[in-house]
């Protein structure tokens, strides 16, 4: 008997404060290792919810294990209120998109090419023509500023350009779950601030977006939740102004940190603390 593969069905429209993504009781363990433990954490539609931490604590297992890359040992891994095991691949690209670490290629594709990659969950959706697929890649590469080279092979960009592409394909990709592992790295100051824009520009169109990030300063301006991870748990979790405080990043990074006001706008202001 041979069975006819449905199409996946894209996701509703989200509505601010929808629970899209989350875990419960998670364990991971990589290599023999417990990395996770008992982490809870909930992602919600029209929040960027940031995950930061020192080296280590974890953040790059939880933004795997919520985008279904990475298995848990116990616990539970929901994405759109399913449990991941529910979801065919398929139906996932159309729920999340995932921006890994670094991004390498080993075939000559011009930029254009790779953020096009993006609308690949969208074929087999039907429905989708080419106009708006052109429409969500134009767009994509405006918002992160690499129109201008659309045409060069993405293998003779730089690294921070490489990086503004791979946003750019997941910004293509238009699924309502953005998981971003540490985007800014490889960015200088002034694209630093545009990628974390987007994020923001991401939830107020009631998108959930969840960011590791290594620069406090850039969490504190942006998200609207922090989650502190230290030694595979979460240490606190909330607004910023409310869980970033000198003693706690004191301790979780094991290095003296201050946190101050702006002196014009009053925000939270997070540096290490120096005798220099």
């Amino acid at each position: 008997m041979i069975r006819l593969r449905t199409r996946p069905v894209p996701p509703p429209v989200p509505v601010p404060g929808d629970v899209l993504a989350g875990t419960e009781g998670l364990q991971v363990r990589l290599g023999g290792r417990t990395v996770l433990h008992g982490v809870d954490v909930t992602v919600r539609a029209g929040e960027v919810l940031a995950l930061v931490g020192p080296n280590g604590a974890g953040k790059s297992t939880l933004l795997g294990t919520l985008a279904a890359d990475l298995p848990a040992a116990e616990g539970v891994v929901r994405i759109h209120g399913r449990p991941v095991s529910d979801w065919s691949a398929p139906e996932l690209a159309l729920r999340r998109a995932v921006l890994p670490q670094s991004a390498a290629l080993s075939f000559p594709f011009t930029v254009e090419e790779v953020v096009r990659m993006g609308r690949a969950p969208w074929a087999a959706v039907g429905g989708e023509g080419a106009d708006s697929d052109d429409t969500a890649v134009g767009e994509a590469m405006a918002r992160a500023e690499v129109t201008a080279f659309a045409a060069r092979p993405f293998s003779a960009l730089s690294g921070g350009e490489r990086a503004r592409v791979a946003l750019a394909r997941v910004l293509a990709q238009r699924a309502p779950l953005l998981l971003l592992d540490e985007p800014t790295a490889a960015l200088d100051l002034k694209h630093q601030e545009l990628v974390l824009r987007l994020c923001r520009e991401r939830a107020r169109a009631g998108d959930a977006v969840v960011v590791v990030l290594h620069d406090l300063g850039l969490a504190a301006a942006y998200a609207h939740r922090v989650a502190i991870l230290h030694a595979g748990r979460i240490a606190a979790d909330g607004p910023p102004a409310e869980v970033f405080s000198d003693r706690l990043l004191t301790d979780v990074y094991d290095q003296p940190v201050e946190v101050l006001p702006h002196p014009r706008t009053g925000a939270v202001l997070v540096t290490p603390r120096r005798d220099v």
